[in-house]
């Protein structure tokens, strides 16, 4: 695979109207992306997430739109992807918490997955992470974290090896020494995800930073997000929610890593701060970074 660039930044999408004059000159929702790429140099790409319903039915990306987004973007422009929840998820999504639980039967599915490099082979060349989101396992649903490393191990052993892998857990327990073993042993990137319930990014990275190597990817999500939906009312071009400091760490991680040959993709949702496009301008500042 071709190096990664050592610093990426970029949203969490993009098809935003409220960013019409911080980074999009009029409303033309399909060419939001070619006029997204003149200002960053990478994207996370959720909606493929979304792709497990009832009956076992799985919707995986249509070809055409993926080319659409390749020929979209210039040649050093990166996409970090997260992986089908058909993929990740252990069990379909309960509404109810005593309903009974019922098995994905496609959890960690090689065929699956091969179905889904398939389809994203048009942006073979502006591919970066693909990330494996995994929600909170309680015990039922996963007995243990060994088990958890396990599957996982299997599964990526049948998957081919010429990708950038990046594991999120939302079971903080898991974030310990063995983890960090684990990803290190088997080539895995770690996602630091700061918000949810999830500990804070800083704390994590001070304990096991030394396991980390050659990819890192930074998810700033916030604590709120409904909270922040109603202050904004859904509009994304303003900063509602400030985390200065916050934000200073971030920047201070991207140097530290970089420093030690660590590729960085800083992942921003508006729902971090209100406005991600503006969250970029100031952590950019933080850096010294000139857009």
């Amino acid at each position: 695979m071709q190096r990664e660039a050592l610093f990426n930044i970029g949203t969490c999408s993009w098809t935003y109207d409220s960013w019409v004059g911080l980074i999009y000159s009029e409303k033309k929702k399909e060419n939001y992306l070619g006029e997204y790429s003149k200002y960053y140099s990478t994207v996370e790409i959720d909606q493929w997430f979304w792709s497990l319903f009832p009956n076992n039915k799985v919707k995986l990306p249509n070809s055409k739109v993926v080319a659409d987004y390749a020929k979209s973007v210039p040649g050093n422009f990166k996409f970090s992807i997260k992986v089908p929840n058909s993929v990740t998820l252990t069990h379909y999504y309960s509404r109810a918490k005593n309903s009974p639980l019922k098995k994905n039967p496609y959890f960690l599915s090689t065929e699956i997955f091969s179905e889904f490099l398939e389809r994203l082979s048009p942006m073979q060349n502006n591919l970066g992470p693909l990330i494996f989101q995994f929600e909170y396992l309680n015990k039922k649903k996963m007995p243990s974290q060994q088990l958890f490393m396990e599957k996982i191990t299997d599964f990526l052993n049948a998957c081919p090896k010429d990708y950038s892998y990046a594991i999120e857990v939302r079971n903080p327990n898991f974030l310990n020494k063995d983890y960090f073993e684990f990803l290190s042993t088997h080539g895995l990137h770690h996602v630091f995800l700061q918000g949810y319930y999830m500990p804070s990014i800083f704390e994590i990275y001070n304990k096991y930073k030394f396991f980390l190597n050659y990819l890192v990817v930074i998810r700033l999500h916030g604590p709120n997000r409904k909270g922040i939906e109603k202050e904004t009312s859904n509009k994304w071009n303003e900063i509602v929610s400030p985390k200065d400091d916050e934000l200073t760490g971030v920047s201070q991680m991207v140097l530290e890593l970089n420093r030690r040959d660590i590729a960085v993709y800083v992942n921003i949702n508006n729902h971090y701060e209100g406005s991600a496009p503006k969250t970029i301008e100031k952590v950019l500042a933080n850096l010294e970074i000139k857009t």
